[in-house]
């Protein structure tokens, strides 16, 4: 499944919710389930700069495809993140660089972020479009 395709059905699954807060409460429910992010990956080379809390966001590039690890300090921030991560998981380097998000507008997640955390994301997308950056040829 492409990058773009994936990321019609998280905007469906979650548009199934329809309370706003319910529909985040879910965002956030989704980083609870994840694996946990090794204490060693806590570098400053995987951290995301331009995010007030603490993102880190690492890729490996796996049957042709990228797979991502990430932590975060702040419940809601991990939410948004895993859910970034979600969307890219496993995309071709070029998808990942060629599709921008629009999940949080569609979701109208993005009404009820700060302009501090819509930041953030902003800095989450660029890191992660870095990593698939690296691995083009």
């Amino acid at each position: 499944m492409s990058v773009s395709e994936k990321q019609v059905q998280l905007i469906e699954d979650l548009s199934f919710i329809e309370d706003k807060q319910e529909r985040l409460a879910a965002v956030v429910d989704r980083a609870r389930r994840r694996p946990p992010f090794p204490p060693s990956s806590k570098t400053d080379a995987h951290r995301v700069h331009g995010c007030i809390s603490q993102v880190w966001v690492t890729g490996e590039l796996r049957d042709g495809g990228i797979h991502f690890e990430f932590d975060a300090d702040s419940p809601l921030v991990k939410g948004l993140v895993a859910l970034l991560i979600d969307l890219y998981e496993g995309g071709t380097p070029a998808d990942i660089v060629a599709t921008e998000p629009v999940l949080f507008e569609q979701l109208g997640l993005s009404r009820d972020l700060t302009a501090t955390r819509q930041n953030g994301l902003v800095a989450v997308r660029a890191h992660i479009k870095a990593v698939a950056e690296s691995f083009l040829p």
